[in-house]
């Protein structure tokens, strides 16, 4: 990711030069060819494109939120960072909207430690 995000900086570099005068600086990682916001239409447009070019036309952009909460939950991250990242008002609405996922990784948690107890006590 950091090599990934160092060519989109001399990328970015490169526009501001082409700009000039027009540039606006807003700190931005993505920007349009003067540094400003990209238009919601110009990310929907690309988005829908990659989608079609691996081959899951049916992804919706607001499913890559539901994807990271749900990765970063089963790798452990804590549910407080999750819900900030997320950007919920409350951990517990983190917990009602994702508690599925929690659920799936206590049974998991509960079959490893079966496996141990069994592998433990000979059984």
């Amino acid at each position: 990711m950091v090599k990934l995000f160092r060519l989109q900086k001399l990328e970015q570099n490169g526009k501001r030069l082409k700009a000039g005068k027009r540039w606006v600086e807003r700190d931005l990682v993505f920007s349009d060819e003067t540094g400003d916001f990209l238009f919601h239409r110009v990310i929907y447009r690309c988005f829908k494109e990659l989608v079609k070019e691996i081959g899951t036309p049916s992804t919706r952009f607001h499913d890559l939120r539901h994807t990271y909460a749900v990765m970063a939950i089963q790798s452990g991250d804590d549910i407080k960072t999750v819900q900030e990242n997320l950007g919920h008002a409350t951990a517990a609405f983190t917990l009602d909207v994702y508690g599925h996922v929690t659920a799936q990784m206590k049974k998991a948690s509960a079959d490893r430690m079966e496996k141990k107890i069994r592998a433990v006590s000979g059984l």
